[in-house]
């Protein structure tokens, strides 16, 4: 199978990268500069030296392809409604070249404004501002095949630049590891070569459902990775209001935890990486 991946040399994307050419796959992937294009060239992939406004170079690589896995986003907070947009017009953009065939479409998205416990089957908030789930439904209901992995708010591994990096950060700076209320609300996560096979399986298995959770960790207190992350850099764990946490205060205290149990039955997928606290109890994480 000849895959066109977006991202791929992002956190999530470039481990989809390696699994898809592990198995045996054919990949493309999108490369923004000469610096991350040589390095993605270097692991066998195709590149497409572009960027995620190069409409006709998407719709042309997606096209070519067998099958299209869209992992990119731009992760600059400060422009978050932007990046939201241009996500929901790359995803359109993708869908567009596949309409009329049945190669398959993976975008992806994360667990914000999902219920407790939510399920594959349940929908996505369509309040939210990321509308990655959204377009791609709305794709679906134009005959294109294609599904959202959700990714937990943690996927973890050494290299990690996400939101447990954040909390890291925010400790040192503040001189206390915080959470809020009694910390009770759970996050899932999920170690990042676990999530890249699920994207393998689902090509793989032809996917068949609208939905799959890549989660391993189901729910782990956030006031558990407050507490690892005051030990580690022996610092005080405390309850702080949602100002300390400034723009990261809705995902502080979010619950973002669902259950993966039919993704891991379709897909036969059983997460082998290290559990979330595990993943996040090693010197890297903590190192300036």
């Amino acid at each position: 199978m000849h895959v066109f991946v977006t991202g791929a040399t992002g956190w999530v994307g470039s481990a989809v990268v390696r699994e898809l050419i592990g198995a045996g796959h054919q990949v493309t992937g999108l490369a923004r500069s000469a610096d991350k294009a040589a390095a993605l060239g270097a692991t066998g992939a195709g590149v497409l030296l572009a960027t995620l406004d190069d409409a006709d170079a998407l719709r042309a690589a997606a096209a070519a392809a067998d099958a299209v896995v869209h992992t990119a986003f731009n992760h600059d907070f400060s422009r978050f409604m932007e990046s939201c947009e241009q996500d929901r017009r790359v995803i359109e953009t993708l869908a567009s070249a596949l309409s009329g065939s049945v190669k398959p479409l993976l975008v992806t998205s994360g667990l914000s404004g999902l219920p407790w416990g939510a399920t594959e089957a349940t929908r996505s908030n369509p309040a939210m501002p990321r509308k990655s789930e959204a377009e791609a439904r709305a794709s679906a209901e134009r005959g294109v095949r294609v599904a959202t992995v959700r990714l937990a708010p943690s996927v973890h591994g050494l290299g990690d630049h996400g939101f447990v990096p954040l909390l890291i950060r925010l400790a040192k700076q503040k001189g206390v590891s915080a959470y809020i209320g009694d910390g009770q609300n759970c996050w899932a996560g999920v170690f990042r070569l676990d999530a890249a096979r699920v994207y393998r399986l689902a090509l793989e298995q032809g996917v068949t459902e609208p939905v799959y959770h890549a989660v391993a960790d189901e729910a782990v207190p956030f006031k558990a990775i407050a507490e690892l992350i005051g030990r580690r850099l022996n610092l005080p764990v405390e309850p702080r209001e949602r100002e300390h946490f400034g723009w990261f205060a809705n995902m502080a205290g979010a619950d973002m935890s669902v259950s993966s149990a039919r993704t891991r039955e379709l897909l036969g997928w059983a997460p082998q990486g290290p559990h979330l606290l595990a993943g996040l109890d090693q010197p890297g994480y903590y190192a300036d």
